[in-house]
């Protein structure tokens, strides 16, 4: 029987961990802008964009590949700058019977530190390790990151 697994990427950013949050709370809108080599549409299905229990269907570019992927927004901790994804369609979900993506965010110097978090329990032993799901989310991380620098 496949069990929860985690698995964790972590690494340093130089925009503020506010400004780097806000985006992804309250304007994933602008991803295809921000980060337009990682996401290539976003579309709201159902809530609004930055309220728990939406869902919003991804187009992202993972390991050259197209996938869409359609998330329910399970929590958000602005204190702790937190927001838990919990993916419910798209072709990840053909290959894991859960996934939950966290992403946290924390101050660090004038940068941060940004930890994404992934939770899945795999729909046999067959299936490899997400790294390319890792892979993806940092660099669509560094891409925002970029962007915000580059704008101020």
């Amino acid at each position: 029987m496949a069990q929860l697994q985690r698995m964790e990427c972590q690494f340093e950013i130089k925009s503020s961990a506010d400004k780097f949050f806000d985006v992804y709370k309250n304007k994933p809108y602008l991803m295809p802008k921000l980060s337009n080599q990682k996401v290539t549409d976003i579309k709201l299905l159902q809530g609004d964009w930055n309220s728990e229990g939406s869902f919003r269907l991804w187009h992202i570019d993972v390991a050259g590949k197209t996938e869409p992927v359609k998330e329910m927004i399970e929590k958000m901790d602005d204190t702790n700058r937190t927001i838990v994804y919990k993916l419910v369609g798209g072709e990840i979900m053909n290959a894991y019977k859960t996934w939950k993506t966290i992403l946290n965010v924390t101050s660090m110097g004038e940068g941060s530190l940004v930890k994404w978090t992934m939770e899945f329990e795999k729909q046999n032993e067959n299936i490899p390790d997400p790294v390319k799901y890792g892979e993806f989310l940092t660099a669509w991380a560094k891409n925002v990151d970029a962007y915000l620098l580059n704008a101020q």
